[in-house]
């Protein structure tokens, strides 16, 4: 049995199933992609453009809210702060628009910041009934923010790419707001990862998520043998187990949901210094 673990689950499969052993103990990094040929590049970018003509509405697979899910966590192992930023518009905005300026946005503080890494995902507002469904970002980054410089950038960047206020004066403090996360505290990672993302099933008409390079690069997920879970079992550690049978009704996986906690994160160690040795 081979058992692919990330923080807080671990998957548990036969080789004869799947036929193949992973020749690196570590996997999840861009690092391990293949570089494209040129001409499939070339080719990749056209059904883009063709899709972006006809409209395809993007919204995120579940696959995507796994893969976002550790990314942060990842992520937040490598630092000891993070922070979470909140971007709203000051006006009703269509969602092409909304990521053309988030890019803006992102490129100025890339120019003028040391080592900025984030991870953004775009959700719709429900509470603000003036613009309700209009799209906003959510934000997590290892970034420390002078808090008037940027409001008062976000505001005007959205001014000089057409976006109004109803009222002239209209600042609201909670276009940019900011939130300063423990990244220690995995539980509450784990929250706002819940509460943003994972229950994110809205659609847009534009990319929905995305990273900075530092944190696509990161490992999510290592190799063991049953060896590895056995340590959970007798700390008592292991939360949830199941099995995943296929369409004959035979199981060729199991999943073991593992307690984050002093105890248990040490075990991860292996991960955390694969990633740390990145910055």
């Amino acid at each position: 049995m081979i058992v692919k673990n990330t923080y807080g689950t671990s998957v548990a499969f036969t080789t004869k199933m799947f036929g193949v052993i992973p020749k690196d103990e570590f996997s999840g990094s861009a690092l391990q992609r293949k570089k494209q040929d040129p001409k499939e590049e070339k080719t990749n970018v056209k059904i883009k453009k063709k899709n972006s003509e006809g409209k395809k509405l993007c919204s995120l697979s579940k696959r995507s809210k796994q893969k976002i899910r550790k990314k942060i966590t990842c992520f937040a192992r490598c630092y000891k702060r993070l922070s979470f930023v909140t971007l709203t518009f000051l006006n009703k905005v269509d969602d092409e628009q909304a990521i053309i300026i988030l890019r803006k946005f992102l490129d100025n503080v890339k120019k003028r910041s040391t080592d900025f890494q984030y991870v953004w995902v775009a959700e719709r507002q429900e509470k603000n009934t003036e613009f309700i469904g209009n799209i906003h970002f959510h934000i997590i980054t290892n970034k420390y923010w002078k808090i008037e410089k940027w409001w008062n950038y976000w505001l005007d960047l959205q001014r000089k790419n057409g976006i109004k206020p109803r009222d002239e004066n209209f600042k609201p403090s909670s276009a940019f707001d900011v939130r300063q996360l423990n990244s220690s505290n995995i539980r509450s990672i784990a929250s706002y990862v819940t509460k943003y993302v994972t229950k994110n099933n809205e659609k847009f008409k534009c990319q929905v998520w995305n990273c900075s390079r530092g944190v696509s690069e990161l490992y999510t997920d290592f190799y063991t043998t049953t060896e590895f879970t056995d340590q959970f079992k007798r700390l008592n550690a292991v939360i949830k187990e199941f099995e995943v049978k296929d369409h004959g009704k035979r199981p060729f996986l199991n999943v073991k949901m593992i307690n984050l906690n002093r105890q248990t994160l040490p075990f991860y160690k292996r991960l955390d210094d694969k990633n740390k040795a990145l910055k």
